[in-house]
């Protein structure tokens, strides 16, 4: 297969798109969309007009290149036609079954599709793969199922690599560490390299919003900025499972309350000539949907912009709340726009070709890779024995850490010997990977009305 042209058009079919963050960056980083699909209405209706508004797109393309509705749905596109010849598949899948703040189901949550993403990769075959999600997913907790992620794009033909990525490293004035994925055929992956980080380069929060703070006159704005220094918290976007948008959890509200931000709410307009209220003896704002933007990357839809690949302007549709999650959920753009260059100059096989022996073998759980590999059911003690003469050392609890967490998401069968030893062996994934039987049918149309 040969390389892409340097001034080649490079094309993306993007799942769970959301209302734009990772479509905008990958534009900017060159890639065209064929194809966003979207559960939510309003976020697809944002992404819609924005690709119109500001990337170019007609009127007739941006209809037809934005599909609404369950993305592992036939009738909502079919990946063999729609995903044929690409360049790269894209996609925010979403972060609840991994999520530290939820209860990590994994395979258990019907809104999981992370798996099923890695094998609609193996069948349409594109040259490269990016999916993003929460940092649960590079806890201990789901150490078998990035192993099985890993085990299947090679299987399929590709090199996968994980990295855990800070907004702020790149320039976006939150912390938002957001795990990544990204896999590559044999032919591109060694030219591919992670985007170079640009630690400190964020603005601090009272420094990126002051002027937006001061837009009704607030005189007491730039004492605000000063005192409200540093990047800001994860914003959090919320489900429709729960209420309003507010500004995260316990933890969260409090680092805004040190910065001087009520966190209980967003408000619709900047505070009046006359200041916020005052909270404990201080004026206390709250954010509006355009402040949130900014913190997530993007710039204020009416500001002057050349167009250009640093440019990322957004215009949100819809009523307060769905803008702010449309917002909160998104992958920030020049995250995005950062990984897709690197995915681009890897496509256009830029630079010296790397060694890639390490990457190709990564073990990110040796219990499961024994397990999967072994003939026979293996008690905790010949594991143990097992790994160590492999050079790897887990103790007794540790394996059982590594059994008790793989039994989420495969089926595991336990035999008790005639000594009374319990022997171990991994059966199947449980994820959802397209199967017509699986529970995850059920239970979505049981909660679709509240999955976002």
């Amino acid at each position: 297969m040969p390389a892409i042209e340097p001034g080649q058009q490079l094309e993306v079919v993007e799942i769970c798109a959301g209302a734009g963050g990772q479509s905008l960056g990958l534009e900017r980083a060159g890639f065209r969309h064929r194809l966003a699909i979207e559960l939510d209405g309003q976020a697809a209706e944002t992404l819609r007009r924005n690709l119109v508004e500001f990337l170019g797109y007609t009127e007739e393309e941006a209809q037809e290149s934005v599909r609404v509705g369950d993305v592992a749905d036939p009738s909502v596109w079919n990946p063999a036609l729609d995903a044929a010849k690409l360049d790269l598949l894209a996609g925010g899948v979403p972060c609840p079954p991994f999520s530290i703040a939820g209860k990590q189901l994994g395979t258990g949550d019907e809104r999981d599709l992370f798996a099923w993403a890695i094998e609609l990769c193996g069948k349409v075959q594109p040259k490269a793969l990016l999916l993003e999600n929460v940092r649960g997913l590079s806890a201990n907790r789901f150490a078998g199922y990035r192993q099985h992620v890993l085990d299947r794009l090679k299987e399929h033909g590709y090199i996968a690599e994980w990295q855990l990525l800070q907004a702020d490293d790149f320039g976006v004035s939150q912390l938002r560490p957001r795990f990544v994925l990204v896999a590559l055929q044999k032919e591109f992956a060694p030219y591919f390299a992670w985007p170079e980080r640009r630690p400190g380069t964020a603005k601090p929060v009272g420094e990126l919003l002051v002027d937006l703070m001061e837009q009704n006159g607030w005189k007491g704005a730039r004492e605000w900025a000063d005192s409200a220094g540093g990047i800001a918290p994860t914003i959090v976007g919320g489900s429709k499972k729960h209420g309003g948008a507010d500004l995260g959890p316990t933890r969260a509200k409090r680092a805004w309350a040190e910065k001087g931000v009520d966190a209980m709410g967003v408000a619709d307009d900047a505070p009046p000539a006359g200041g916020p209220p005052v909270i404990d003896g201080r004026p206390r704002p709250k954010l509006t949907t355009a402040m949130v933007a900014r913190i997530q990357g993007w710039h204020d839809a009416d500001a002057e912009g050349d167009g250009g690949e640093d440019d990322f302007r957004w215009r949100f549709h819809g009523r307060k709340t769905s803008v702010y999650r449309q917002i909160g959920n998104a992958f920030p753009p020049p995250v995005a726009k950062a990984l897709g260059v690197s995915i681009r100059n890897a496509l256009n096989k830029v630079g010296e070709p790397r060694d890639l022996v390490e990457t190709a073998d990564a073990v990110t759980d040796p219990v499961y890779k024994l397990l999967r590999s072994s003939t026979r059911a293996l008690s905790v003690d010949q594991i143990i024995a097992k790994l160590e003469a492999s050079g790897t050392a887990i103790d007794q609890p540790g394996v059982e850490r590594h059994l008790n967490h793989l039994k989420h998401d495969f089926e595991m069968t336990a035999v008790t010997r005639s000594n009374g030893v319990v022997a171990y062996s991994i059966g199947e994934f449980k994820a959802f990977v397209g199967q017509d039987d699986h529970q995850r049918h059920d239970l979505f149309s049981q909660h679709r009305s509240r999955i976002s």
